[in-house]
């Protein structure tokens, strides 16, 4: 019977907000499968696939997946055979110019010989299309990717190309994957991981769970929604801004809205320093994003106040039903 605000957040967080155990390990499982059917495609009349640097990405590679579990980012390597690129170009335009040594990125050039990314997406497409266990795949709606549904599960994957730099002069190397209109563009997922692990260690690993009832919190307010790669800096660089975080989940969350109603409407810098400013919402959305985290936190501070002073969990609890809807448990449960 849930009689206190700390067994309301611990029954939300285990049923509501965490990914269950079990689908974890179904989801890994269903991983490593479909990169032992991609592992296949490597033969004479495709692109040679380079598995050392396949690389999971996204919220489920850095353990900040809320529930449900409704998408897995792969990436998926493949070797240059003597392609070359521009290192001098924007991050996000890069143009490739295609091997001479392999027949599938020659069918994939341009008329100028640089290699399409569209086109090799298309060409992964049609692979996964043959793939056991998987109903259809699609190109995804940003371009970047192929969306491959399964039959019998309720995750997708996004199967996304992509090739590795050298080292360049920043003293950094990249990886370069689709950019939605042909191009190829940087990107470097495993930063975004290490920064994300390093600030929950620095946390004592309070920070994953905080994110997660963060996008948990985004996705069911009915105003317009963060994306959660924009939501998931700005808790990071949260984090990174104080001494230390409450013990109490609670205590984190409203501290938290209280950031996020302030920080939503100034610029906010990509974690791996590739892309700048991420905060691409209109001034409407930025405000109404703004005006919602501040009508929680006023809520939720009430909400601590019934606990703490008031000693009514139940008035405490309710509150938190206004911030969180009505999956949040009742008092009573």
């Amino acid at each position: 019977m849930i009689t206190s605000v700390n067994e309301a957040f611990d029954k939300f967080m285990r049923d509501t907000v965490n990914l269950d155990k079990d689908v974890v390990e179904a989801a890994k499982s269903s991983r490593d499968n479909l990169l032992d059917n991609i592992a296949e495609f490597d033969t004479d009349d495709f692109f040679h696939l380079w598995k050392n640097i396949n690389i999971q990405y996204g919220s489920f590679a850095r353990k900040t997946k809320c529930r449900k579990l409704d998408d897995i980012d792969l990436m998926i390597g493949i070797s240059a055979d003597g392609a070359t690129y521009d290192s001098n170009a924007n991050w996000d335009n890069i143009t490739i110019t295609a091997s001479c040594f392999n027949q599938k990125q020659l069918d994939c050039q341009n008329e100028d010989g640089t290699l399409n990314s569209t086109k090799a997406l298309y060409a992964f497409m049609k692979k996964l299309e043959k793939t056991k266990d998987y109903s259809r795949s699609e190109l995804h709606k940003n371009g970047q990717a192929v969306t491959l549904t399964l039959l019998s599960r309720e995750w997708n994957f996004d199967i996304v190309p992509c090739f590795h730099t050298v080292t360049e002069y920043d003293g950094h190397s990249y990886y370069l994957i689709p950019n939605g209109t042909g191009n190829w563009m940087k990107t470097n997922p495993e930063i975004d991981r290490n920064i994300v692990a390093h600030a929950n260690q620095e946390k004592d690993g309070k920070l994953l769970d905080l994110i997660r009832l963060c996008k948990k919190w985004n996705k069911i307010k009915k105003v317009k929604t963060m994306p959660s790669y924009l939501l998931e800096t700005i808790i990071v660089n949260y984090a990174e801004n104080v001494d230390e975080l409450s013990d109490y989940i609670d205590v984190r969350f409203i501290n938290v809205l209280k950031y996020l109603r302030n920080s939503i409407l100034s610029p906010v810098y990509d974690m791996k320093q590739i892309q700048g400013n991420i905060n691409n919402l209109s001034y409407v959305e930025k405000i109404n994003i703004s005006q919602r985290a501040d009508e929680d936190y006023k809520k939720a501070r009430n909400a601590y106040q019934a606990e703490i002073e008031e000693k009514d969990n139940k008035k405490a609890i309710n509150l938190w039903r206004d911030v969180f809807g009505e999956e949040f448990p009742q008092y009573g449960d």
